[in-house]
């Protein structure tokens, strides 16, 4: 009952929520990345959702040639800040707020067996694959081959811990995970 009703009502109130509470600061990464950019600040990603249906990933766009912008840019994706506008692919039911991270072709999409099970969730913002590789860019880039390490560690552990969380889905659930995922840029 909850995956049917209660989970896309909560995504769709607190996306709403969210996004209007945010807008004054989200309107002012906009206007900060539209200067850095000088084109639009919005990155567009093809990435896989519920079903293995293909759909559009809003993000701030981190990534400028120009190195004195370096930091900032840094900055919006340590925090994750980078990630807000996918509150509008909530809102859009694209998204829930927790499920797994929506990937790039050639990995959900391409799962079988049990695994496919992963493709009955619509990704979320966050869940527990993301928290616990919440440093995942950090990690892949001490590897020696960063897409090996990706393929044959990290993408087979997210597929565990969202494994389980597939299993386990639930209300409270989804409120614990939403709690870790604020706290943890206060994390030491």
């Amino acid at each position: 009952m909850y995956l049917k009703l209660g989970k896309p009502l909560l995504d769709f109130v607190l996306s709403l929520l969210g996004l209007a509470l945010l807008a004054p600061f989200l309107t002012l990464i906009w206007i900060l990345l539209l200067f850095i950019h000088k084109s639009n600040p919005i990155f567009f990603q093809t990435r896989v959702g519920q079903y293995g249906a293909f759909f559009t990933v809003y993000k701030f766009k981190t990534i400028n040639a120009d190195a004195s912008f370096h930091s900032l840019l840094k900055l919006l994706r340590k925090t994750k800040v980078d990630e807000f506008p996918q509150l509008v692919n909530v809102l859009k039911g694209e998204m829930s707020l927790v499920g797994p991270r929506p990937d790039i072709p050639g990995y959900y999409d391409l799962l079988e067996g049990e695994d496919r099970k992963l493709l009955k969730l619509k990704p979320g913002l966050t869940g527990y694959a993301s928290l616990k590789f919440s440093n995942e860019e950090k990690l892949l880039k001490q590897q020696e081959d960063p897409l090996s390490y990706n393929d044959q560690v990290i993408f087979p552990e997210k597929v565990k811990l969202n494994l389980y969380y597939y299993d386990k889905v639930s209300l409270l659930l989804d409120l614990k995970i939403l709690l870790k995922t604020v706290l943890l840029p206060f994390r030491t």
